[in-house]
């Protein structure tokens, strides 16, 4: 009974009575922890556009910066593209604030939650 499967997502690896996984199990569990590991530095890159998005923004309201400068344009078109896919989902289900858009804080919560909650329990089944 000492005996327990662990997925490693290419396949189950037995781990013998004293709990510890077999060395094929290290071999594959290494690559996919650094690739964890990279899954959240984007995660945490993608939490800096949204913050960049989200000044640009302010900026543009409050007349500091003009869009009829083409850098200015640039920039706002390239951010612009980077988080709308991930904020407009979260928009259409969110109700009118008048004015107020709460998406970005909502969107950091989820990729708090993803880095804190999820990534680490996936790493843990690598281990």
């Amino acid at each position: 009974m000492g005996l327990a499967l662990t997925w490693l997502g290419l396949g189950l690896f037995w781990r013998g009575n004293t709990g510890k996984p077999s060395a094929t199990a290290l071999k594959l569990g290494r690559p996919m922890i650094e690739l964890l590991q990279f899954i959240s530095y984007l995660l945490t890159i993608y939490v800096y556009i949204v913050i960049a998005m989200a000044i640009l923004s302010w900026l543009i309201a409050f007349n500091v910066v003009n869009t009829r400068n083409p850098v200015v344009r640039m920039i706002a078109e390239l951010l612009y593209r980077l988080t709308e896919p991930a904020l407009r989902p979260i928009r259409n289900l969110l109700p009118n604030m008048g004015g107020i858009d709460i998406s970005p804080i909502i969107l950091f919560l989820i990729i708090i939650f993803i880095q804190s909650v999820i990534l680490p329990n996936i790493a843990k089944l690598f281990v």
